[in-house]
């Protein structure tokens, strides 16, 4: 029983499977286009398989003998359905790379489905989510009676056209918090502070609906949950305006164009700029007594910690640590997992 990488000649894709041969992890690269699988499985020296998503008997039959499945093949909105689908039909289980939030929740809703296939359903297993997972379980155990979280991130690196791609898809959907456990919509940019990453200074931050907005909960069911990135005040203004303009955002003419920009650019950061680039996450939990916990960690670029992170796990499942149902990386592996990956560090204040 082996491992299936679906998506091998998309940029994080490529990129993990050349970690894995590095790493001399052998992994069956998968994709819906011949031509490019089969390159990019000679580059490897690894096996192939050439199925779409929308084939349900050729996912089928393409999951014979694999034992876990990573789906690296975004927008995840899409594209995580059906092979979830299929690893739940053929008892596979399932791994991918999204930050999308409502991909996290559909598959939280697999989750009895999970457990009676004896089948563990992991999204989230690179950047997103990862280290900010394993941090909102750590902050949890600094004090258990949280009753709110805030994470941010800051990178210091370019994007893929697959992340450009998945961001433009949702520019116009404003973003999202949690409040006393359920998901609620927010205007873009309507939720700001000023945040210490532990990069230099202090950074302007607002507000956006990602993927810890979902998992976070799970992982340590504290009710109310904010997630930010560094913002700009210009930034800013121009999330607040997407609220007016988001019919026009979301029009196919619009996202067309905006597809097109991002095809016209590099795939992603070169090995040069992955190498130079560098991650920061922080974290803070308050109770009802007002009492606080702000812990940080500092990470590779990433990308970088994508193949790291998602590579850690497919080892893990392959050796029998996976848990059937619907997980998230830290109640799968435990907040201290992410230490385990190469140049992670964490700080508590």
């Amino acid at each position: 029983m082996t491992a299936l990488l679906y998506g091998a000649y998309g940029y994080t894709g490529e990129l993990t499977a050349r970690v894995a041969r590095e790493r001399g992890l052998d992994l069956i690269l998968a994709g819906r286009d011949p031509g490019r699988t089969i390159e990019v499985a000679a580059r490897y020296g690894m096996p192939h398989r050439v199925f779409s998503l929308d084939d349900p008997e050729a996912l089928d039959t393409a999951l014979e003998g694999v034992r876990v499945v990573l789906h690296c093949a975004g927008p995840f909105s899409r594209t995580s359905r059906p092979m979830v689908d299929a690893c739940l039909r053929n008892r596979v289980h399932y791994l991918d790379i999204t930050g999308e939030l409502e991909v996290f929740e559909a598959c939280a809703q697999r989750d009895e489905d999970a457990k009676r296939a004896g089948v563990m359903v992991l999204p989230g297993a690179g950047f997103d989510v990862v280290p900010s997972d394993c941090l909102a379980a750590h902050l949890a155990r600094r004090l258990p009676d949280a009753t709110h979280l805030a994470l941010g991130f800051l990178g210091t690196g370019a994007v893929s056209h697959g992340t450009a791609t998945t961001m433009i898809e949702n520019i116009h959907r404003g973003s999202a918090v949690r409040r006393d456990g359920r998901i609620v919509p927010i205007p873009a940019g309507s939720i700001v502070r000023t945040i210490d990453y532990g990069a230099r200074r202090p950074r302007l931050s607002m507000a956006i609906p990602w993927g810890d907005v979902s998992t976070a909960f799970h992982s340590t069911r504290i009710p109310n949950i904010d997630v930010f990135i560094p913002a700009t005040q210009q930034m800013i203004a121009g999330a607040r305006a997407m609220t007016l303009l988001a019919p026009v955002m979301g029009s196919r003419p619009v996202q067309r164009l905006l597809k097109r920009v991002v095809d016209a650019r590099p795939a992603g950061p070169t090995d040069a700029q992955r190498a130079k680039g560098a991650s920061f996450l922080w974290g803070e939990v308050k109770n009802a007594k007002g009492e606080t916990r702000v812990s940080r960690m500092r990470a590779p670029e990433g990308y970088t910690l994508t193949a790291d992170a998602s590579l850690a796990i497919v080892q893990r499942v392959l050796r029998g640590e996976a848990k059937p149902g619907f997980q998230t990386p830290s109640r799968a592996f435990g907040a201290d997992f992410v230490l385990e990956l190469p140049n992670v560090t964490r700080s508590d204040e």
